[in-house]
């Protein structure tokens, strides 16, 4: 019933076709998102078909004798058509593994999608890892601010927002990405951490390019000068700022408390969500108790981002089983 096959270019339209109605996928699984970095990673996307129909897609590359849910990626998993059902989910991934075992594939490694992404309800693939026997390897704390529920910034929080106001600081989404992360991401992460954006700004001013509804630059500004920003990325459900940082004197401006208590209001309408990002370190054992602390005083609360790895010659065992 199920066939799999592994993703060429020429199956672009069909793929980025399928990206845009399925249940469970962003922006972020587009070819044009996808394949800013192919240069850096093999890729091993599938596509899988019940009869003539797509059915379901794996964004995906390879890396020795493990297929994983695309590392350039934050998220990914089994991307589903709307009408997917249960029992069909199963008997697609296990095909998807039969495929990968016979071509010499033994492992699995999949990040899920988180669930507030989702435009349905989409589980079927936890429930499918757990009957599969895959192995938990990494949970993550995402923080999250849910805008139905929403919880007040506390009291210093305000108080940096009122500071910033006194201070005559401005918000402007100009997409002036250039400016930001010359002059405050990039020499924040070299002197903090020794280390670099995962994009580079280059990507990122392509990607802006191809996704500007999806893909935001908003920076704060204290006498014409920038004092703190973020690259935000805008889902049909979520508002997630990819990047943020700002300068020294953040605590004495009140620049960051601005900044978010301004993209938080600024591109909720219709959207359900506001992800800030992990706050979990060393594959979820280890908490980050500062941002923590910062992000739960802004109003957010936790939800966990699942990492599995499984053998895929579990498809000869994986059945669909009821009373």
């Amino acid at each position: 019933m199920f066939k799999v096959f592994k993703y060429t270019p020429s199956n672009k339209v069909e793929w980025d076709n399928f990206i845009s109605t399925a249940k469970n996928a962003t922006f972020l699984f587009q070819r044009d998102f996808m394949d800013y970095h192919q240069d850096r990673f093999e890729d091993f996307s599938l596509m899988v078909y019940k009869g003539e129909t797509l059915f379901a897609v794996i964004p995906a590359n390879k890396n020795g004798e493990t297929v994983y849910s695309h590392q350039g990626l934050t998220y990914g998993g089994l991307i589903l058509q709307e009408s997917a059902k249960l029992k069909s989910t199963i008997d697609a991934f296990r095909e998807i593994n039969k495929f990968l075992f016979e071509k010499g594939i033994n492992k699995l490694d999949i990040r899920i999608i988180p669930s507030f992404y989702n435009q349905l309800p989409s589980d079927e693939l936890e429930y499918i890892l757990f009957k599969a026997n895959a192995k938990l390897i990494k949970r993550d704390v995402i923080m999250l601010i849910d805008y139905q529920n929403k919880l007040r910034f506390q009291k210093n929080r305000r108080e940096g927002i009122n500071k910033a106001k006194r201070k005559n600081l401005v918000v402007n989404i100009d997409d002036n990405y250039d400016l930001f992360w010359n002059e405050i991401l990039i020499p924040n992460l070299s002197n903090k951490h020794n280390a670099s954006p995962v994009h580079t700004l280059n990507e990122i001013k392509l990607l802006a390019s191809r996704f500007p509804n999806h893909i935001r630059q908003v920076n704060v500004y204290q006498d014409n000068k920038i004092v703190a920003g973020t690259t935000v990325f805008l889902t049909n459900k979520v508002v997630h700022p990819q990047y943020v940082s700002a300068n020294l004197n953040k605590n004495e401006l009140g620049s960051l408390d601005f900044l978010y208590d301004f993209i938080i209001e600024e591109f909720k309408e219709n959207r359900n969500f506001f992800s800030f990002n992990t706050s979990s370190e060393e594959n979820g054992k280890l908490l980050n108790e500062g941002l923590l602390f910062w992000k739960e005083s802004c109003g957010a609360r936790p939800f966990v981002f699942n990492n599995y790895v499984l053998e895929t010659k579990s498809y000869k065992t994986l059945e669909f089983k009821t009373t």
